[in-house]
């Protein structure tokens, strides 16, 4: 029985948690304290205090806005949000755990909802990740923490950006034995030629990789995802402990995507491609995909130290592969035993910018 199916199982059973939320609403997620925010938005103004007066935030060119800040023991179950930002990647999430003043979580704040380039909407149906019509984002990530929870976006933007957002948590014991979940960002523009990609490198210690994201860009020609995912695991050094077959076979497809000559997409709990960007014969000259996958179920455990790669591989000439040189980013997604926050330095707007 699935790991989703058992949750079902118990949702009967009483735990010893109090339900708390965090919104624009109720920022500091106090009980009995929603809805009481005065100043807010004119439409509400004939109708008085408790009337949707601040359903929003605005943040600031380069401001910091707190999400959340929360004393533990306690999870975050689940994140909603929508903001009106016209460019990508100009909004970074972090969360801080137990006091660390070093992020566990640095992303761009859409490619954390598996949509790098949220501008072009695709649905995502994933057991972790829902984007829902027409800029819902949802986070279904379990979310412990043992003694507090720091959440913050920051704003790189030039412009105001205007935030819709709630944060649902549980407040009460989590397990001795509970991961701290962990998210880094990277990004190659362009990939060197015959060199490797990196999605996880430098994590020592404890614990089980539960997830990949990857946006990829095409800056070549045909076929690209022959490229293997492998894991080296535990002191592996060149050789991996796991081996994929390659780039679509690792996301859950085959045979390049292709249906009928035309990638598909698709979503599914686990595993996706649910979104494709095509040229369009004018300004979009650029094949760009999206693609998830999950380890929920098929979690890949390490107990020293653990290093993703994935290949840039299509095909040439006389039947020969083709190291390419594409654009790629990816999240990588872990549980660690402690909370790890030795992360490489996030690239500024202008890197991150997706062109």
């Amino acid at each position: 029985m699935s790991n989703f199916f058992r949750n079902l199982s118990g949702m009967s059973a009483f735990e010893n948690f109090e339900s708390r939320s965090i919104s624009p609403e109720n920022p500091t997620g106090g009980k009995a304290m929603g809805a009481m925010e005065a100043e807010g938005v004119a439409a509400a103004r004939e109708l008085g205090l408790g009337w949707k007066c601040r359903p929003y935030v605005h943040i600031q060119p380069n401001e910091v806005y707190e999400l959340a800040n929360i004393e533990g023991p306690g999870k975050i179950t689940h994140i909603w949000l929508t903001d009106n930002c016209k460019v990508n990647r100009r909004l970074i999430f972090r969360v801080y755990w137990d006091g660390n003043d070093k992020p566990s979580i640095e992303v761009p704040l859409h490619d954390f909802f598996a949509s790098a380039d949220y501008q072009t909407f695709g649905q995502v149906n994933s057991a972790t990740a829902c984007v829902n019509p027409a800029r819902g984002f949802n986070s279904y990530w379990e979310m412990p923490f043992k003694k507090h929870c720091r959440m913050t976006i920051e704003n790189i933007h030039s412009e105001q950006v205007g935030l819709y957002y709630s944060v649902d948590y549980l407040l009460g014991p989590v397990p001795e034995n509970c991961g701290y979940l962990h998210a880094q960002f990277r990004r190659t523009n362009p990939l060197p030629y015959k060199e490797v990609y990196t999605i996880l490198d430098g994590v020592k210690g404890k614990g089980k990789y539960v997830g990949t994201y990857l946006f990829w860009g095409q800056n070549n020609n045909g076929w690209w995802g022959e490229g293997e995912v492998k894991f080296y695991l535990d002191g592996d050094k060149d050789f991996p402990t796991i081996c994929g077959t390659g780039t679509e076979d690792y996301f859950g497809g085959a045979y390049n995507f292709d249906v009928n000559r035309e990638y598909k997409e698709f979503s599914t709990p686990y595993l996706g491609m649910p979104k494709v960007l095509r040229p369009d014969g004018l300004y979009k000259a650029n094949l760009r995909f999206s693609l998830y996958r999950w380890h929920l179920i098929d979690p890949i455990y390490f107990n020293e130290d653990i290093n993703v790669t994935v290949q840039a591989l299509g095909w040439r000439s006389e039947g020969r592969y083709l190291p390419r040189q594409d654009d790629i980013s990816s999240v990588a997604f872990w549980y660690h035993d402690g909370v790890f926050t030795d992360f490489p330095t996030l690239p500024d707007k202008d890197y991150l910018e997706i062109i």
